[in-house]
């Protein structure tokens, strides 16, 4: 049994997730690694909003399993996974994932975000 606090979103730490209702490109290194309608975008408190790209809709060929991993109290654990090119040069760390997120934010189980200063998030265009 974990000992780790387990927070619920409050008005003072709201955490919001809806569908973006837009077209999400995400590209690392200039190579497109994700498209998708389906993204969600999830606020929390005074954060900048994140897209949480279907895994499905994600290049996993180009992603590769991290050691990395963290916790928040309100998501639960994350995993990480590294973007490799086809040339081999690697982003760490580039993807963070809750496989099994506390249920407040349930709707992002089976969906990937990306770090927006490791990689270009394009919504409500194509890229």
């Amino acid at each position: 049994m974990s000992d780790r606090q387990v927070l619920e979103p409050t008005a003072e730490h709201p955490i919001t997730v809806e569908p973006t209702g837009e077209h999400v490109t995400v590209l690392v290194n200039g190579v497109t690694v994700a498209e998708t309608d389906r993204a969600l975008t999830l606020q929390e408190a005074s954060y900048p909003a994140v897209q949480y790209i279907p895994l499905d809709d994600v290049d996993a060929e180009r992603l590769r399993p991290s050691d990395t991993q963290t916790y928040c109290p309100f998501k639960g654990e994350a995993g990480y996974y590294h973007f490799v090119d086809a040339g081999g040069y690697t982003v760490e760390d580039v993807v963070w994932t809750y496989p099994q997120p506390y249920p407040a934010v349930g709707q992002i189980a089976g969906h990937v975000a990306f770090y927006p200063d490791k990689a270009e998030i394009v919504v409500g265009q194509q890229a």
